[in-house]
């Protein structure tokens, strides 16, 4: 019984000096105001060009951070800015790479669940980590990816 509990005692601080070496990751998120400012950029490329849209921004578990609807801008533009948004959090990689497989001739791209094959959304990176992204819709796809990218390009000096 004394050997029972010496291997119980060395299995136990085995696991609590493993458990000490164990480390959570630090990582960047964003915040409202982050959000925020991300949107205020986009809208100011998308008045510069005379454009309404909608701008959704999610954070890194794809969760709603923030919507703006510009004025005049059509509703269905809502679930569509949404999911540009979401699509490109998750596969981590501009919509525009699914539009342009799906152009040329990989029709598979329609079989990947959350895949939207329309430009205009895109990850916002900070060091290496996706932390969220940007979806934008109203224009065509080009302009809307135009205006994701004025948001995304001023996530970059947030650091």
């Amino acid at each position: 019984m004394n050997i029972r509990i010496a291997l119980a005692v060395a299995v136990m601080g085995g696991l609590a000096a493993g458990s000490a070496a164990a480390q959570l990751a630090t990582k960047k998120a964003l915040t409202l105001e982050a959000a925020k400012q991300i949107a205020a950029t986009s809208e100011a490329e998308a008045r510069k060009n005379k454009w309404n849209v909608v701008i959704v921004i999610v954070d890194d578990g794809g969760n709603l951070l923030y919507l703006q609807r510009m004025d005049g801008v059509q509703i269905g533009s809502i679930d569509v800015a949404q999911q540009k948004a979401l699509s490109a959090l998750r596969f981590r990689r501009p919509t525009k790479a699914f539009e342009d497989a799906l152009a040329g001739g990989r029709h598979a791209i329609l079989r990947l669940p959350g895949a939207m094959p329309v430009e205009g959304g895109l990850p916002v990176t900070i060091d290496g980590q996706v932390i969220g992204a940007v979806g934008v819709s109203g224009v065509m796809s080009q302009q809307d990816a135009q205006i994701a990218k004025a948001g995304v390009d001023a996530a970059a000096k947030m650091k």
